[in-house]
């Protein structure tokens, strides 16, 4: 017979199977569960030798195996650290069947140490958590620890960390200089340009781009500021690179757009006002529906001949008509998606791809890397038509992205302190002609005006050189050997180029008004040449020495205005349009990384 509330062990005891024999089994006789009456032991002494360390042994494997049956059932009675149940909750009888048979020999001996109690034991796993290097400070905080959880954080209580992903990335200059780099995953194009800048001590006045250069395909693009430079990367293959370059006309649209949209090849969905901003709010807002039209050169699929074609840009990506130039949805025929492309200019397209012209373009799709079966390749008619086509693509994807590009510097140069005023650029139109023969300062209004003045500066500055040269001794820095070498220090002298080349450096820096370079002429050794852009075409001026006095000079007009070297040149011509269609803006510059 089994009493609930008694360790199985304490039934195998020969002391207590006596006494359930003899005593009724009534619940008024028992005091306590598993334990005899008071009365009764009194009333028996010769029973009461009775060995205590088998009977503390066998409470300990009793306690041992309560615990057991605790741990393995989940309606269990939960034990406290001394061992006993909480009071007021009877351990179940179902945690009998659960206790292991111990052998009446396994009990009795009496050589084996004291069990150790589950107290114990959960104390003894308390500590296998514990780093053992750790020196024994007292917890100071014993209420959050506990049996159940230690104190000291396991490795999978905190969520897995994400390592940051870095790679390596080589970026090539206009000299063919290059610098790796080490970048992290989410990095854009702009992050890397100004980190560039900064290793290359230039001057960071947001005009620096990256270029992703496809030399197998012939086609290069500038990417986006806020564009991740490493997934660009993971759609490039191993031939092509990226170059850091100046690009003056990356948001140049923003300043004076009615310069990159012809009226004629720009037509609305619904009636526009007109006017500059309502022209750039229509690409910007993704409600309304503008489209560039005309005609294109298109490359065949697989073929080598091309066709022209009636072609229009949409948001929803470019068409060509199949009838003429309707646009009606029957006659129109999908070339290319503006989501998973980009577009790029074609670098050598008549040599490459047998394009009738020079102003090549081609949308490549991201997925495309080597092949060029893929490539849609379009050719325009001038420059200002492909400029149109390649700016209005542009706006019709990013959007908005866009615009917040541009703002980002401006917005970071307004936030500047009044103590960190940024240097004044000479390319500015506020720039104006002075008067500071007087007491005060006066602004010439008068061109005329103007102009003399700008005569009379020129002649001042050649009297200033004549009499160094009289007053100044003969050294080996002579003034007259300086100014034939002293232009050769400087960013917008580029040596001797070709035409062709000077003209390739201008297109890739943008064919914005005032972008300029100075180089050695190929007809006459002693001449020089500016290379000039203005309405997106590009001129060219040769400079010619003169001799006055003994004193060389030189002169863009035929020697109307005389300058002692080239630096004086440039800076005249900065802030005096003079003979030139346009002044001095921005000089193209090559940087070595």
């Amino acid at each position: 017979m089994a009493l609930a509330g008694c360790p199985d062990s304490f039934l195998h005891h020969p002391y207590y199977q006596d006494k359930v024999e003899q005593t009724p089994h009534s619940p008024q006789d028992l005091s306590g569960p598993g334990f005899p009456a008071q009365s009764d032991r009194l009333g028996n002494h010769q029973e009461d030798d009775v060995d205590l360390e088998a009977l503390v042994n066998d409470m300990n494997a009793s306690l041992e195996s309560l615990y057991s049956a605790c741990s393995m059932q989940s309606d269990t009675v939960p034990l406290l650290q001394n061992g006993q149940h909480a009071r007021g909750q009877p351990p179940t009888s179902g945690a009998r069947s659960l206790q292991p048979q111990v052998s009446p020999r396994q009990r009795l001996q009496r050589s084996q140490p004291v069990h150790i109690l589950a107290v114990r034991r959960l104390q003894e796993e308390d500590q296998q958590f514990r780093t053992s290097s750790l020196p024994a400070i007292p917890n100071p905080f014993p209420e959050l620890c506990g049996p159940g959880s230690p104190p000291a954080l396991t490795p999978g209580s905190l969520p897995p960390s994400q390592a940051v992903a870095k790679q390596d990335v080589k970026v090539f200059s206009e000299d063919g200089t290059s610098k790796v780099v080490e970048i992290l995953a989410d990095v854009t194009a702009r992050d890397l340009c100004q980190l560039l800048v900064y290793k290359s001590h230039c001057v960071d006045d947001n005009s620096w781009t990256l270029v992703e250069h496809h030399p197998h395909l012939g086609l290069e693009r500038c990417l986006e500021d806020h564009e991740l430079v490493a997934q660009v990367e993971s759609t490039m293959s191993s031939e092509s690179r990226f170059v850091f370059r100046k690009n003056y006309a990356k948001y140049e649209f923003f300043k004076n757009p009615t310069n990159f949209f012809p009226e004629q090849m720009v037509t609305w969905c619904q009636q526009s006002n007109g006017g500059q901003t309502q022209l750039l709010q229509n690409f910007l807002n993704s409600s309304s529906c503008p489209e560039i039209q005309g005609f294109l050169h298109v490359k065949e699929l697989g073929r080598k001949s091309w066709k022209k074609l009636y072609v229009c840009l949409r948001r929803s990506g470019l068409y060509c008509s199949t009838k003429g130039t309707s646009k009606e949805p029957r006659h129109l025929q999908l070339l290319a998606d503006l989501e998973d492309s980009n577009i790029f200019s074609l670098i050598a397209g008549k040599k490459q791809y047998g394009a009738p012209t020079d102003h090549g373009l081609c949308i490549k799709p991201n997925k495309v890397r080597n092949e060029t079966k893929e490539l849609r390749l379009l050719c325009a008619e001038d420059e200002q038509s492909r400029t149109c086509w390649m700016t209005a693509f542009r706006l019709l994807k990013y959007g908005m992205l866009l615009y917040q590009n541009y703002r980002i510097p401006q917005q970071r140069k307004a936030s500047l302190s009044p103590f960190s005023t940024p240097v004044r650029s000479v390319s500015e139109n506020s720039l104006v002609a002075m008067d500071f023969s007087g007491q005060t300062g006066r602004v010439i209004e008068n061109p005329a005006e103007a102009q003399s003045a700008a005569l009379e500066e020129g002649h001042a500055w050649r009297k200033r050189s004549t009499r160094m040269n009289v007053l100044g001794s003969q050294s080996p820095l002579h003034p007259s050997t300086l100014s034939t070498v002293i232009h050769r220090t400087q960013h917008w002298f580029h040596g001797r180029i070709s035409r062709e080349e000077s003209h390739r450096i201008i297109k890739q820096q943008g064919l914005v008004d005032g972008l300029f370079l100075l180089r050695d002429s190929q007809s006459n050794p002693k001449a020089f040449v500016l290379t000039l852009c203005h309405h997106q075409k590009i001129k060219n001026f040769q400079i010619l020495p003169c001799e006055d006095d003994g004193q060389t000079f030189f002169s863009l007009d035929d020697g109307n205005t005389k300058f002692s070297d080239l630096i004086q040149l440039v800076d005249f011509y900065q802030l005096n349009k003079g003979v030139l269609p346009c002044k001095l803006k921005h000089h193209c510059i090559r940087v070595a990384l």
